[in-house]
């Protein structure tokens, strides 16, 4: 009876140690797969972090460029007043010029010498410190039109010369440095009739031909 007692106890020893490797490759198994799990997490809050920083490299990057640019609009803003400040004031003395020039081409009818050259050497000094600060007048009989620099206040007839071509100046233009101030007022040639009949024969031919109605 002992006997078989005592061999009962081993086999269930043998049993209980049999089991036991099995319980820890289990438990091992267990433990890797947390290891791998938070080895993702990482790897995932890693890529996140990555992608977070580019956005906001590429953010600073483009406000960087942005404040170059509103830096650079200011400093040219700030350039052009600096360089055009005097140009309300020079604007306002145009009409003196003009009442000079205008003084100037009835001055034969004065009789006294002594106004004729004050009144000259008056308009000439005006000029002068004009042209000292960059004023230019701008010589506009003879040239084509331009709408930059020129306003045509009518129209006339003038075979001799090609049609837009500006004939008279009722007002001069004026230039301060590189920008027009004031346009010139100006009578401006106008097309011929036989350039108008062809103009408008033209016209006609395009709206009866049925290739452009196609």
């Amino acid at each position: 009876m002992l006997k078989h007692k005592k061999e009962k106890d081993n086999l269930e020893d043998e049993i209980q140690n049999e089991e036991k490797p099995e319980n820890l490759t289990s438990e091992e198994n267990k433990t890797e797969t947390v290891e791998l799990s938070e080895s993702e997490i990482a790897e995932n809050k890693i890529n996140e972090l990555e992608l977070q920083v580019k956005e906001l490299n590429d953010r600073l990057l483009r406000k960087a460029a942005e404040f170059e640019n509103y830096k650079r609009r200011t400093e040219n803003d700030q350039l052009n007043l600096l360089s055009y400040a005097a140009e309300s004031f020079i604007t306002r003395l145009l009409p003196v010029v003009d009442d000079f020039e205008r003084t100037l081409q009835h001055i034969d009818d004065i009789n006294n010498d002594s106004i004729k050259t004050g009144i000259k050497l008056v308009y000439e000094k005006l000029l002068k410190i004009l042209n000292d600060q960059g004023v230019r007048k701008m010589e506009s009989v003879g040239k084509p039109f331009n709408v930059n620099e020129h306003d045509a206040l009518m129209q006339r007839k003038d075979e001799s010369v090609p049609p837009h071509t500006v004939l008279e100046e009722i007002e001069k233009g004026y230039l301060y440095k590189d920008k027009v101030i004031r346009h010139a007022k100006v009578i401006v040639s106008e097309e011929s009739s036989a350039e108008n009949f062809q103009q408008e024969s033209n016209e006609q031919n395009i709206e009866n031909d049925p290739s452009e109605e196609n």
